[in-house]
């Protein structure tokens, strides 16, 4: 905020013409005053990030007005003091705020009209104190501190200190380590990470830090991973809406305000035409602005919203990581309304099975942190209890104070990757604050009413942490002397073809289209290299089922196959091939491989290599 006060003998204005469409009206138009000091006052585009530029902005006009003995104080909006001007709503609903704190310490206070090309006549008295300026800085938005408290809640449903836990569960000990005690372990590049980077997962050096692109066999991955979170969501069993959005949201409308300082995590915040915007970090925002208009009954509860929606945090630099810790990404956020608390507790089960469901088809488990509330820990331990029942393993509760989040529990599960480290994958929260926020009702069985219960919650995580823990599998595979590998739904390819030569690409191409028809990810290698060549790249693009055609496979109509995963090779007739592909694809989603299927039409792909 830029100020210059000037001591007037004699002030006078008159408003002449709108210059912008966002102006007041209810301000007077004319005035006339002597004694007073003129505040020009211009506000900035990040003034609204901190509430205490309205405290300091003050203090200082009423300090030099106590001085000066002036009668009053004129706040004049003026926009030519700075070129980084803040959005006309934010500098009309500062400029109120000034005036209003200034009233309150005992300052007569008027206001010229915000929004109008003005005349104005001055008379400055000359004396040393007569012109001063002032430069008001917002100081940087801090993440609120929030007092935590740790507790163990163990499989025999008492609670317990931390510090005199004995840990014999180490997905346990290796989470509270990081975060009760705060051991990090020696930082290294996770394997998951170094194998998503080998298969096109990238940090893109043309934008900010902490933004990935994603090369062809990434997208392929990335895309159907997204269709597979859609068909989880589908499998709750209740009724589930996608829905589409957009990633920016304006920080004037105080519910998106509201819930982006509960939310309590570093934001992106940009300016765009006169509007102060949050990037969206959930699809919250998206799915509330469109639910607040629905006409919802009881008989619709429980029902769900999803998008997978594009999502922005300002993650510290030194804590990126690929795949797992980014600045942008995207979540398959699904936000469920329920009709009161005991059904959201009870569709929260139904959402923690699920997860756990999800992570055990991959073979892997999770650790989880329950984040509590003091009041929800006393009233609802049996809940609590009940989860970790379900676990099988106990549970670090992280303790609150009431009423500074939205949320009454959120949990975060965790695997344990391969380096040892927790990683964060799904999450669930029951929301009490979000419905009252954004205006979200329901129409209850007696005609009244009411705002439902939100759960949100990511079951298989962001895509990209999802697909890390898919990566991170494959490292504890190869760990354990296995070759590394990808589910076969997720594999980039599926299957290769590869003719041992140039005369049986003709039968090649009559086996590919068998395949491909049926949805599969398939190619060719017809390039004019050897054998060990072609097989040496299928393993490197990790290949689930690798076809080779050659004279006898020809003459008996056969085709041989290799699977990566086990190393096996057998002969099978087209038809039985087919089968065990239906077999292995199981109700997986399906998408296009998004390459030409000859890889001569291909150019040599730098990502790819050896890891």
């Amino acid at each position: 905020m830029r100020i210059l006060l000037i001591h007037a003998e004699e002030f006078s204005y008159k408003a002449r013409e709108p210059a912008l469409e966002i102006r007041e009206e209810d301000v007077p138009m004319e005035n006339k005053f002597s004694n007073i000091i003129v505040a020009f006052i211009t506000v900035e585009k990040d003034d609204y990030k901190d509430p205490s530029i309205i405290e300091r902005a003050a203090s200082e006009i009423k300090r030099h007005h106590d001085t000066v003995g002036s009668s009053a104080v004129l706040l004049y909006p003026y926009a030519h003091l700075s070129s980084e001007l803040a959005s006309p709503k934010d500098a009309i609903s500062i400029l109120r705020r000034l005036g209003e704190e200034l009233e309150k310490s005992g300052v007569k206070v008027f206001r010229a009209p915000f929004g109008w090309y003005k005349e104005f006549n001055l008379k400055n008295y000359g004396h040393p104190l007569a012109e001063l300026s002032r430069t008001i800085k917002p100081e940087e938005r801090r993440r609120q501190i929030v007092q935590k408290s740790f507790l163990i809640l163990d499989l025999d449903g008492q609670l317990y200190d931390p510090y005199q836990y004995d840990y014999k569960d180490p997905y346990l000990k290796a989470l509270v380590e990081k975060e009760v005690f705060k051991r990090e372990l020696e930082k290294t590049r996770p394997r998951g990470a170094e194998y998503m980077e080998k298969f096109g997962f990238e940090w893109e050096k043309y934008s900010d830090h902490g933004h990935m692109r994603y090369e062809p066999h990434a997208a392929t991955i990335l895309e159907v991973v997204s269709e597979y979170s859609w068909k989880v969501v589908n499998s709750l069993g209740i009724p589930v809406f996608r829905v589409k959005g957009t990633n920016m949201f304006d920080l004037n409308v105080p519910a998106v305000k509201e819930h982006a300082d509960l939310f309590g995590d570093r934001l992106y915040e940009v300016s765009m035409e006169g509007s102060s915007l949050v990037m969206r970090y959930a699809a919250c925002h998206q799915q509330f602005a469109i639910l607040k208009d629905w006409v919802i009954s009881y008989k619709d509860l429980p029902m769900g919203m999803f998008e997978v929606a594009d999502s922005y945090r300002y993650e510290q630099r030194g804590e990126l990581i690929l795949g797992f810790r980014l600045r942008r990404f995207f979540m398959p956020d699904l936000h469920i309304l329920t009709r009161d608390l005991e059904e959201a507790k009870r569709i929260g089960l139904l959402v923690r099975d699920k997860i756990f469901e999800e992570a055990k088809k991959l073979g892997r488990d999770y650790v989880a942190i329950i984040n509590v509330t003091k009041r929800f820990l006393e009233e609802e331990i049996e809940y609590l209890r009940e989860l970790v029942r379900r676990d099988g393993r106990p549970a670090l509760i992280t303790v609150v104070p009431d009423d500074i989040y939205y949320w009454v529990i959120n949990i975060e599960y965790n695997i344990i990757d391969s380096a040892g480290k927790p990683r964060e994958i799904a999450t669930f929260q029951i929301d009490v604050g979000n419905a009252k926020r954004f205006g979200i009702k329901y129409v209850d069985e007696n005609g009244v009413e009411r705002h439902p219960i939100i759960i949100h919650t990511a079951i298989i995580g962001s895509l990209e942490r999802y697909i890390y823990m898919l990566f991170d599998t494959a490292a504890l595979k190869e760990r354990e002397g296995l070759t590394p590998s990808l589910p076969f739904w997720a594999s980039p390819i599926q299957i290769r073809i590869i003719p041992v030569s140039k005369s049986y690409l003709d039968h090649a191409e009559k086996i590919y289209r068998a395949i491909a028809e049926r949805g599969y990810r398939v190619d060719i290698d017809d390039r004019d290299e050897t054998l060990a060549k072609k097989m040496r790249d299928a393993g490197i693009e990790w290949v689930y089922y690798t076809v080779f055609i050659g004279e006898r496979e020809v003459a008996t109509d056969t085709i041989t196959v290799r699977e990566r995963e086990s190393g096996i090779q057998r002969t099978y007739k087209l038809e039985e091939f087919l089968k065990i592909l239906e077999e292995k694809q199981n109700d997986y989603p399906k998408t296009d491989l998004g390459m030409p299927h000859l890889l001569s039409k291909r150019p040599s792909l730098p990502y790819l290599k050896t890891v």
